[in-house]
């Protein structure tokens, strides 16, 4: 892969940067020839699906900042808003270049299998008869196609909808253009009938263009030619200010606006011809301030996600069953057990269904009074939304605190509201200003004369789906003073202009910057006394400078930290008289990495916490974050544990913000590769 450059002012690196060098760690896996072929494609796939979300997102902003007259360069790392987009634009186009070329060299190896994806001009006689009826069947119903012409207003086009541009030749000379989107309801590979063990698969874009005359067979045209382009817009929602209107009809409206959001990015075959990207460009709006990115054939390359398995499992990873939890039985009463001490789950290696078993049973259980819940992001179907529906049937105290605005989840969750709302359920739309990203869950429970509170406290979403690949940890507690704590985090959500004090849990946005700077604090005064300071985070992203410039303090004063993050991370790490003390990793594998922890202390002594948060602005500042500190030797250990085991993995892990950005860290160690290790540790807690 080509070598990154990093632009810097020295002291940070520019977030918007980081993430695309984020974003090069995913083509990685698709470049990596040991990494199951078929698995290859989807990560090329994730890593098409991340830029599209950059640029609704990130871009976007920065684009306005430069429309507002900003320079933005206290904000970006050193570099003025203006230059940043031309750094990014250039980025992209490199990183695009390199995934065709990525794209390529796996074709070939599918051949190698006997997988074959043709195009329009590779279809056989037997194929075409298939094609033809499959259009006619299945495509040409879900089409739209648009004709153009001078005297006609071009329909705003949909965001990151692939669409194909026709270029018609017609008697005279006289050009005729037309647009066909690429219909989302029909599979983008469409899986041709196997010949001699072989198969063949033909993408619905080249299916198209092999089937133009039967779309355009009322145009007496010389010639026809069709090129891919793609828009993206502004992902931001727009607020209306119209008092009538409810907050979840606000919501619906904006992610309605979305679809005609401004223009961020024109993606286009760099084969079309300069005549139909010119009229495009013109008819679409298109000028110099917007990126402008020549691309291959094929765009929307977010939809390898769903390469066909074609059955070869041999070309997939091993599906793993998902392992119990140690002495926690699904069959038998979950809050027996959990009265009696803490357990932990940590996701995709242990089931999910304990989330679910929790709340199924909270349902039906006469004794338990009211339930409460965070929700983020929830499944397609979701378990866990219908559990909450069936315990207000039977007449519990349903609260659930839904944040409406997670971002391009919107319209499920809106929907999922309306669902619960009807069904008597208590709905919270978050806090003004902020948006609620805990993860947290309470019930009361009637025992004899007394109310005693049960729950659980996660670092990721409540969602059957996403547990099946993002690593997390919920804690399930019967901790009275935890639960207070989280009781009191749903009290502020009904009157959020009461500010409450935890005795436990670091909640965001009044306590955790002031919190964690007092942890760190503790661990710099251990080296003023002789002592060894230590610090160990994983964290998806890390931008917030003032978080940053704590651990560079940290670092200077001789505290040793270690730092394992995914995603974007503006922290420069090894620079002598700033962080010469601070390592730096990111582990991209088979699940996506995405748990937080904290730990600040050595093993025993120890302070270690379970978070939702990232230490990013947003995160520290305008959420509604909470950090669960863990109590449980047993448990502490056992995150302590997988801490380590993913800090020394030397196969799957890269080294952030060096001189030789997202080189893998390799060493003469035995090979660690921490996800799969993980899973067996689990497996062998079970033997022991």
């Amino acid at each position: 892969m080509a070598e990154l450059k990093i632009p810097t002012d020295n002291t940070y690196i520019n977030r918007e940067i980081s993430w695309l060098h984020f974003n090069a760690r995913v083509m990685q896996e698709a470049e990596d020839e040991t990494v199951p072929l078929i698995e290859r494609l989807r990560f090329l796939g994730i890593f098409s699906n991340n830029l599209d979300e950059f640029f609704k997102v990130r871009y976007a902003t920065v684009k306005r900042i430069v429309e507002a007259g900003k320079g933005g360069k206290s904000e970006l790392g050193g570099i003025r808003a203006e230059e940043l987009l031309e750094i990014i634009t250039q980025i992209v186009i490199d990183q695009q270049t390199e995934s065709l070329r990525v794209l390529n060299a796996i074709r070939e190896k599918l051949k190698e299998e006997n997988i074959y994806i043709i195009n329009e001009t590779e279809i056989t006689s037997e194929q075409h008869d298939y094609i033809k009826e499959y259009f006619l069947k299945t495509v040409s119903p879900a089409l739209v196609t648009i004709i153009l012409n001078d005297s006609v207003v071009l329909p705003n086009l949909k965001d990151s909808a692939a669409y194909l541009a026709v270029k018609m030749v017609m008697p005279g000379n006289q050009k005729q253009f037309a647009l066909i989107e690429i219909p989302k309801t029909v599979d983008r590979f469409v899986v041709l009938p196997k010949q001699d063990d072989k198969d063949y698969i033909i993408m619905v874009d080249d299916l198209l263009r092999h089937c133009l005359s039967d779309i355009f067979n009322i145009f007496n045209y010389k010639s026809i030619s069709a090129h891919m382009i793609k828009i993206t817009r502004d992902g931001e929602l727009d607020f209306e200010s119209d008092l009538s209107k409810s907050f979840i009809e606000k919501i619906s409206d904006s992610v309605k606006h979305r679809q005609v959001g401004e223009p961020v990015r024109f993606v286009y075959d760099k084969t079309i011809d300069q005549e139909t990207l010119h009229y495009l460009m013109q008819k679409m709006g298109i000028d110099s301030t917007d990126s402008i990115i020549p691309g291959g054939r094929y765009h929307n390359r977010r939809d390898y996600m769903g390469f066909p398995s074609l059955g070869r499992t041999d070309l997939m990873y091993d599906k793993i069953e998902a392992l119990p939890i140690k002495n926690l039985s699904l069959q038998d009463s979950i809050f027996s057990p959990i009265a009696k001490k803490d357990y932990l789950l940590h996701a995709p290696y242990q089931t999910f269904s304990y989330v679910v078993k929790f709340l199924r049973e909270a349902a039906l259980d006469p004794t338990v009074k009211t339930i409460k819940i965070t929700i983020y992001r929830l499944a397609e179907i979701s378990h866990i939304a219908s559990s909450l529906i069936n315990a207000a049937i039977n007449g519990k105290s349903v609260t659930v605190s839904i944040e409406l605005r997670a971002r391009f989840d919107e319209q499920a969750n809106i929907d999922y509201a309306q669902q619960m709302k009807d069904e008597g359920v208590n709905l919270i739309f978050g806090v003004p200003g902020l948006k609620v990203h805990s993860k947290m869950c309470v019930i009361e429970r009637e025992e004899g004369k007394k109310i005693k509170r049960y729950g659980f406290i996660s670092t990721g979403n409540f969602n059957e789906s996403t547990a099946k690949v993002y690593t997390d940890y919920t804690l399930f507690t019967a901790n009275q003073k935890i639960l207070k704590d989280v009781d009191k985090i749903f009290a502020f959500f009904e009157a959020n202009y009461r500010i409450n004090r935890y005795k436990h849990l670091i909640v965001s946005p009044h306590y955790t910057k002031k919190e964690v700077f007092k942890l760190i604090d503790k661990e710099i005064e251990k080296v003023k006394n002789g002592e060894e300071g230590l610090i160990r985070l994983k964290m998806n992203s890390i931008s917030s400078y003032p978080m940053v410039d704590k651990l560079y303090e940290a670092s200077r004063s001789g505290v040793k930290v270690q730092m394992i993050v995914r995603g974007l991370c503006c922290l420069i790490p090894g620079v002598e008289g700033m962080s010469k003390n601070i390592e730096v990793i990111s582990v991209v594998d088979k699940f996506l990495e995405h748990s937080r922890i904290y730990i600040f202390g050595k093993d025993e002594e120890s302070k270690l916490y379970i978070s939702s948060a990232d230490w990013m602005t947003r995160n520290i500042e305008n959420r509604v974050e909470v950090s669960c500190p863990i109590y449980d030797a047993d448990i502490k250990q056992e995150i302590i544990d997988t801490f380590n085991i993913s800090w020394n993995d030397n196969v799957k892990a890269r080294l952030l913000n060096t001189e030789k950005e997202n080189e893998y860290l390799m060493n003469d160690k035995p090979k660690v590769r921490s996800q799969f290790a993980i899973y067996d540790y689990y497996q062998k807690k079970l033997e022991d």
